[in-house]
């Protein structure tokens, strides 16, 4: 895995199949508007889950989830809102999510899963 959308995209594989397996409804991903995008829009029960999912080849350079700033968590926010305008979806709630995948050659890659961060 060479380029930066190639590992991207490997987290967010990984990101799916993990929410999948622990009783998510995948409903979207890579969802796009003019003011971003959404990694996974899934749903756990009846809330609406926006999941960013940050991934890396190691830890050289600290977590994935430190990568998260107040700012993209706004961000986040309003595209959870507009993403409900665009869709016939009535939640009981909305969380946003977000996954961690770290990998190395030398192990398998770790998910941490931390809900309900916004």
């Amino acid at each position: 895995m060479r380029t930066k959308n190639t590992v991207g995209r490997y987290g967010e594989d990984l990101a799916a199949r993990y929410l999948s397996t622990h009783g998510f409804a995948v409903l979207e991903r890579n969802w796009r508007c003019e003011l971003g995008e959404i990694d996974i829009v899934a749903r756990d029960g009846g809330t609406l889950v926006v999941c960013e999912v940050k991934t890396r080849r190691g830890l050289g350079y600290g977590s994935p989830l430190e990568s998260i700033t107040y700012r993209k968590l706004t961000t986040l926010r309003k595209l959870a809102g507009r993403w409900l305008q665009t869709h016939e979806v009535k939640p009981s709630g909305i969380r946003i999510d977000i996954i961690s995948v770290v990998f190395d050659h030398n192990t398998p890659p770790t998910v941490d899963h931390v809900r309900g961060v916004a």
